[in-house]
């Protein structure tokens, strides 16, 4: 399972005008990493990730900040998910360009979603970039 792919849910967001960039991952079998998208296990993570969002909430006021990319889901090697993912979360959350991690995370990811959601539709995927 060791070279089994890591799906991540993240958010880019600021708090209070603080930026923050909570996610939340598992290993995925090699049945889910050839599906077309990430089904339950994706719907899983988004959803512990956005109640996670929803109860950081009272430490101030909640931001997306990366627009409609500000809520993704990534599927990474395990050695991205564990040695350079660390490195590119801390970099934005210092001050680093968005556009700048947003490419990083693209040239790093197996397979990219947008998480969204409209009225009356459950959540989807939408290949990203």
């Amino acid at each position: 399972m060791a070279d089994a792919p890591y799906i991540v849910a993240l958010a880019l967001v600021e708090f209070g005008g603080k930026r923050a960039l909570p996610l939340s991952g598992k290993s995925q079998s090699s049945l889910a990493a050839t599906a077309l998208d990430p089904g339950d296990d994706g719907r899983t993570l988004a959803l512990e990730l956005l109640l996670r969002l929803w109860q950081r909430s009272d430490d101030g006021p909640l931001q997306r900040a990366a627009g409609e990319s500000s809520l993704l889901l990534v599927e990474l090697p395990m050695e991205v998910m564990s040695e350079q993912l660390p490195l590119l979360k801390a970099n934005w959350i210092s001050g680093g360009e968005t556009a700048a991690l947003l490419t990083s995370l693209e040239g790093l990811a197996i397979r990219a979603w947008r998480i969204t959601i409209a009225k009356y539709e459950p959540v989807s995927f939408i290949a990203w970039p």
